[in-house]
């Protein structure tokens, strides 16, 4: 499978997971070192999750507040300005958001936000609505997905992140998120903001109750779209989180797994160029660590994330800049500073 153009197909992919943990990184790191070196990416960003506010129920999620919660919560446009003012003299260069399904405020809410974001920050990179936002806010507000993407470009979103994917399997997918976009509508809402010439990321969520040949169909369906649309940037496995979800997953993935998921990862997604290693759910620990297993980016410095945290993520307030890019370092590495786009900020 190293030594050839041929690609690996999803027999293969699940006997890598029995391979010695070395062999594998090796194999990982290998095209690592020859797309990248020892380049490891990060960008200077900031996170907002606007509500918790949310129609859904599902079973993996400790962050949305549902039905008669107390713990409800819905930021004014006012206050997501005054959050992002503060973190401008930090030098941010992308705000990223990611909502819960708010059944209580209109597509305006959601658009308007963007617009005097865009306005007042024109510098700032908008990442913001996931596959599972679009979806939730079509089916509300009856337009189609190709409606709610024209506003958003409208609006000023640059970039979608990939959340909602969870896993494609259906059976799994009707366990954990059920009534949720389902996966085939997430793959068409992709390509459908790809084919307007506009990039977004790719996620996994992994380690509750899905097989490892189900994490390697999810990556499968992920590299066939890739072929078509080339238009993600990059592929980002999420741990699993285990605190105050309904899916009582007692014991998290073990190190050895997740490193295996992501060198898997580089290897199976040979037409995705960055592998994130994404420190909020994995830890900053074995992020690190995940530099030799074939993850060349680590996301960013967050400052403040509110829906792994919630789940027990050590994440609550981000990570300064110079912690960050010194980790990198004394790992062995060279931090560079990215864009939202993977551009090199110098």
């Amino acid at each position: 499978m190293s030594t050839t153009n041929r690609r690996i197909d999803i027999n293969e992919a699940i006997d890598l997971y029995d391979m010695d943990l070395i062999e594998l990184a090796q194999m990982a790191n290998k095209i690592r070192v020859q797309k990248f070196g020892k380049k490891t990416y990060y960008n200077i960003n900031k996170h907002i999750n606007p509500t918790n506010v949310c129609k859904d129920v599902c079973q993996f999620c400790s962050f949305s507040a549902n039905r008669k919660n107390p713990a409800q919560y819905t930021m004014s446009h006012d206050e997501i300005l005054d959050n992002i003012a503060k973190s401008i003299d930090n030098g941010i260069d992308e705000v990223h958001m990611v909502s819960a399904h708010n059944p209580n405020v209109g597509l305006d809410w959601y658009m308007d936000i963007f617009k005097k974001i865009k306005h007042k920050y024109p510098q700032l990179h908008i990442k913001a609505l996931t596959g599972a936002e679009i979806d939730f806010l079509s089916r509300q507000h009856n337009k189609s997905y190709q409606q709610i993407i024209d506003m958003m470009c409208e609006s000023g979103v640059d970039s979608m992140p990939g959340g909602g994917a969870e896993i494609f399997d259906e059976k799994v997918r009707k366990r954990i998120c059920g009534g949720k976009v389902g996966s085939k509508e997430w793959l068409e809402i992709h390509k459908l903001w790809h084919e307007k010439g506009k990039k977004s990321n790719a996620t996994m969520l992994f380690g509750h109750i899905e097989s490892r040949a189900n994490r390697i169909d999810h990556m499968l369906r992920l590299r066939k779209l890739q072929d078509q649309t080339g238009g993600f940037n990059c592929f980002i496995p999420l741990v699993y989180q285990t605190k105050n979800n309904l899916l009582n997953i007692k014991e998290p993935l073990t190190a050895v797994e997740i490193l295996k998921t992501i060198a898997i990862s580089r290897l199976v997604l040979d037409n995705f160029e960055n592998i994130k290693a994404y420190w909020v759910t994995s830890t900053i620990k074995l992020s690190l660590i995940a530099q030799e297993f074939g993850a060349n980016d680590l996301d960013g410095t967050i400052e403040n994330e509110s829906i792994n945290s919630a789940a027990g993520a050590n994440s609550k307030d981000g990570i300064k800049l110079d912690e960050f890019t010194s980790l990198i370092k004394n790992s062995g590495f060279e931090p560079v500073r990215r864009d939202s786009l993977y551009n090199t900020i110098l």
